[in-house]
């Protein structure tokens, strides 16, 4: 995973290299003003001014060296971090566009929310780290006992002491926390989610006064974020008190035992001052080094998590496909098809499933809820591959297909529409980017769409709020319709798209259809049997089995389920 997340600081690497560096500087600079600082005081002792006033210069201008290597450490740090973020963020975003609903839904999507969100921004807070922190406390470290050393090595030897009695509970820390971390960030999957549900079901909230129910939801799964990073927190605050009484206890040893040798004439002031000194530094390095430790811990979660999306293999792949292949109809063959959303072979959702529907022609599908009306039809572009047989467009297996090249020839308007944040023309514009606004027009009107949209003050400019929330459900289906016919598809699934438009609008789009799209074959899923009467011909399906083909006067005629269900429309009806 760790060369995995290096590949992402592409076009940064300048920058990520360059942090280090200027931080190597900086930590040369200020280990070498403690050195100096006894040469100064021999200097002073001596009455030497040329001594002093050339160690000083030295000194000043080692400081003002420090002082921009932080600088620009600081600066390719945070440029190259925020270039890594980026970088991570949009490889994570195509992973999750890579992968099929049967992936996706391992996840759920609060989960990739937080992954794409609070995990990528602490693990770009742990590169940081990595290319500042881990490189100044360590080298800082190194750099300041071996002076230190050399200064004194009796005295050095606390030092030795006490940085592995630090590393060990540092250690234990981390591995008792990253745990808790895990945890807590499950907990922020759970909390997105309720706010995501709640957004998205804000009008039923509403209607239904179930706001305080809500805020109580939300109360719950923000105290359970809350419990849990207690716990997490709880564990990694014994780090500052164990890194301060590390400090004080090295400090009070060093002038206990430095000033004995001091008094013992081993020792000179000037010395034992420039020795606190890099102990200071020491212990700085140290106290650096436990705040990586700490974001190090959150990070470690977060990276496992981002690794888990990566190392997902999308089950539905077209390596193996002729990128040049493409539907030369919209012929569609089902043959001996089986499926389970769970691959499990003893509950199949779709049983025995043959069927064939001609290039050109319309088809209706009439089944009650449950009897994978949906599924069938999600099976033709591949949102999901059937788990037996073979499914058939064109005249080709659709996995011989690239999913891109199958996609634009089968368009799918879903059950549940979906527009996006954007003018009614950006909309619009899903099915064919480089569309004409004649082509638009032409669309919008097949969909009886176009009347609506021109009474909107500003036309096919209007804009569009996120999930359409701005447009009645009726004309939201009438543009995603709209949407569909712009792709000029050899295959248009409407998946129960006309249940919010009355029966006029209704038959007019199906109208429109025949002078649109005339050559392409439309597959409409219905509860109305008024909606699929006048197809050529309608499936009937029942717990994912076909029940019945055949037109409407002949189901009429032989099929019991299809007159139980036009009977009861024709009663309501009266």
């Amino acid at each position: 995973m760790i060369k995995k997340l290096l590949s992402f600081t592409k076009g940064y690497k300048k920058a990520t290299i360059l942090a280090p560096i200027t931080m190597i500087g900086e930590v040369l600079a200020e280990v070498m003003i403690p050195f100096l600082i006894q040469y100064m005081s021999k200097g002073m002792e001596e009455g030497s001014v040329e001594t002093v006033v050339t160690v000083g210069a030295i000194m000043i201008a080692l400081a003002f060296f420090a002082l921009f290597c932080g600088i620009m450490s600081a600066r390719y740090a945070c440029y190259a971090s925020t270039g890594f973020a980026k970088n991570l963020r949009r490889a994570l975003f195509s992973k999750v566009q890579d992968l099929s609903f049967k992936n996706t839904d391992k996840f759920t999507t609060a989960s990739l929310v937080t992954r794409l969100t609070t995990d990528v921004n602490n693990t770009q807070m742990a590169f940081m780290m990595c290319i500042r922190m881990m490189v100044r406390a360590p080298l800082m470290l190194i750099c300041a006992t071996t002076l230190a050393f050399i200064q004194n090595a009796e005295l050095a030897v606390i030092f030795v002491v006490a940085i592995p009695i630090l590393a060990v509970c540092l250690g234990f820390i981390m591995s008792k926390a990253h745990p808790k971390f895990k945890i807590m960030l499950k907990k922020f999957d759970y909390l997105n989610r309720t706010v995501q549900e709640n957004l998205i079901g804000a009008r039923v909230v509403k209607s239904f006064v179930r706001e305080d129910f809500e805020e109580d939801k939300f109360k719950e799964a923000s105290e359970a974020v809350r419990q849990t990073q207690v716990k997490a927190e709880r564990i990694i605050i014994c780090q500052m008190p164990i890194v301060q009484m590390v400090m004080y206890a090295t400090t009070v040893a060093v002038i206990l035992l430095g000033g004995n040798v001091v008094l013992s004439g081993n020792l000179a002031i000037a010395e034992l001052s420039s020795f606190l000194s890099y102990g200071t530094q020491i212990l700085m390095s140290l106290t650096f080094l436990s705040m990586a430790v700490m974001m190090f811990t959150i990070a470690g979660a977060s990276i496992g998590r981002i690794g888990e999306v990566f190392n997902e293999v999308p089950d539905i792949r077209d390596d193996e496909a002729d990128a040049n292949l493409v539907p030369k109809d919209g012929e569609i063959v089902f043959k001996n098809v089986n499926f389970n959303y769970a691959g499990k072979k003893e509950k199949f959702v779709l049983k025995n499933f043959n069927l064939t529907i001609p290039s050109g022609s319309t088809v209706g599908v009439i089944g009650g809820t449950g009897s994978a009306k949906t599924t069938f039809v999600q099976l033709i572009p591949r949102l999901y591959d059937a788990t037996e047989g073979e499914v058939l467009v064109g005249g080709r297996n659709v996995k011989d297909y690239k999913l891109k090249n199958l996609r634009e020839n089968v368009a799918m308007v879903l059950q549940k529409n979906v527009l996006f944040s954007g003018t009614i023309r950006d909309n619009l514009k899903w099915g064919n980017k480089d569309a004409t606004d004649e082509q638009i027009i032409e669309a919008a009107k097949s969909a009886a769409a176009h009347d609506f949209i021109m009474s909107f003050p500003d036309g096919y400019d209007s804009w569009i709020e996120q999930g359409g929330v701005n447009v009645s459900g009726g004309q939201k289906q009438r543009l995603c319709i709209a949407r569909a016919l712009l792709s000029n598809p050899k295959v248009l699934i409407l998946d129960d798209s006309t249940s919010a438009v009355d029966t006029a609008t209704d038959a007019m789009i199906r109208k429109g259809f025949k002078e649109h799209i005339s050559d392409s074959t439309v597959i409409i899923i219905a509860q109305r049997i008024n909606s699929v009467k006048d197809a050529d011909f309608i499936v009937v399906l029942d717990e994912g089995e076909i029940k019945g083909v055949g037109t409407h006067e002949e189901l009429m005629n032989t099929n019991d389920i299809y007159r139980e269900v036009y009977d009861s429309q024709q009663r309501g009806d009266e």
